[in-house]
């Protein structure tokens, strides 16, 4: 890995920083037999380098990328109502990727594929470039304490290695319900010279039908607390 020994290439610096923090990691008995069982079919692993949409799903379609699904539940049920498409999600915490893969077991879903792993090397070393229709970004950890905000992972050097996995006409989906971070997004994503808010300049979207409620937004919304989506469109540069 000749990158990753030469520090004076300040792209591969950057790109090896890792924007997530794992918590609670250990898995238990059930959940490693439940990822054991079904990582063959829904498993993807990184150290096989760059993969092929139509390798990995037997067709053309689609496909939307997600970053960071937790335990997954939304995903699943994205992947169950629009069947036409393909979903790969990408997740550190083996717990949420054990639980995702025994859901869409259950579902008998053939259109969802999950990489345990580091997104920021999955993105550069595993994804095709400039062929997924979405990248979904949901409730990321928004690190509050402003010593910490250069670790959100919504950078521009991020936003461009998005547009580097969209085909043109791909859309950048981000959501979060702290509002200091949906104005750092709006900050960062307006001066991205190669994306278009689709909800107009410096304007939020309404959330899209395509986005399920989580309970934890669910709860949220009963408190009065809010949510901010923005979705952006790569532009053919």
């Amino acid at each position: 890995m000749q990158d990753e020994q030469n520090p004076t290439n300040p792209d591969v610096k950057q790109r090896r920083i890792r924007s997530f923090v794992v918590r609670g990691g250990r898995m238990t008995e059930g959940q490693q037999k439940a990822y054991d069982a079904n990582w063959e079919v829904f498993g993807l692993d990184a150290a096989n380098g760059r993969i092929a949409y139509q390798d990995v799903f037997g067709r053309e379609s689609d496909v939307v990328i997600e970053v960071g699904f937790g335990m997954g539940a939304s995903l699943v049920e994205m992947a169950k109502n629009a069947p036409e498409k393909d979903f790969i999600g990408i997740e550190v915490h083996p717990p949420g990727v054990a639980k995702l893969m025994m859901m869409a077991a259950e579902e008998g879903l053939t259109n969802i594929r999950v990489y345990c792993h580091d997104a920021i090397e999955v993105m550069a070393d595993c994804l095709p470039q400039g062929e997924a229709s979405t990248f979904q970004l949901f409730f990321p950890d928004p690190w509050h304490k402003k010593k910490h905000n250069k670790r959100r992972i919504v950078q521009p050097l991020f936003a461009q290695q998005v547009a580097n996995i969209l085909k043109v006409g791909g859309v950048f989906h981000m959501a979060t319900d702290w509002e200091p971070y949906a104005e750092h997004m709006l900050e960062v994503m307006e001066v991205q010279e190669n994306y278009e808010n689709v909800a107009g300049k410096n304007q939020y979207h309404p959330r899209p039908s395509n986005r399920p409620l989580t309970k934890f937004e669910q709860r949220g919304e009963k408190l009065g607390h809010g949510v901010w989506d923005l979705i952006y469109k790569k532009l053919d540069q």
